[in-house]
């Protein structure tokens, strides 16, 4: 589904199938009007390409685009310093509009505990509407809190009106 690119939207860009199903499920779970405000892209292939492709294809589009924002979906593979390696490719003019969100390890360890992709978006979309913690506090997800922060100020507002 494609957003109307003249009001504040958000584009989700995951590194990996295991990503793409859980803002899938996050997508759903948004009301008609949230709908057309979120787009998940086709998966990248690997947090680098993420990286990448956000580089080459998304920076020129979304400085022209002042309504847009971007949420890069990836794993962080255990690795503390993921966050400012992603952070670093973002141009400083955009930074307050690109959100680094992701599992600390992979997402499969996540569903491993919650019992499925599907149950772990829902969840992580009705901490989002309701302003609770209860998903986004997990042990693997917490590290998202300052992403997280910035992200509900400014995008909560148009997908949970």
């Amino acid at each position: 589904m494609s957003v109307n690119r003249e009001l504040p939207h958000v584009l989700v860009l995951p590194e990996d199938d295991a990503n793409l199903r859980l803002a899938n499920e996050f997508h759903q779970q948004l009301d008609m009007n949230g709908l057309w405000r979120m787009q998940v892209l086709p998966v990248a292939g690997g947090w680098n390409e993420v990286l990448k492709d956000f580089e080459s294809r998304h920076v020129a589009e979304m400085n022209r685009r002042p309504n847009r924002f971007m949420v890069l979906l990836i794993d962080f593979d255990n690795r503390e310093d993921r966050l400012v390696r992603a952070r670093n490719a973002i141009p400083q003019n955009l930074a307050h509009r690109v959100f680094v969100l992701g599992v600390f390890s992979e997402p499969e360890e996540l569903r491993a505990e919650f019992g499925s992709y599907d149950k772990v978006g829902s969840d992580l979309a009705a901490d989002c509407r309701d302003g609770t913690d209860k998903t986004w506090g997990h042990r693997l997800l917490r590290h998202n809190a300052g992403e997280l922060d910035s992200l509900r100020r400014f995008v909560r507002p148009f997908l949970f009106p």
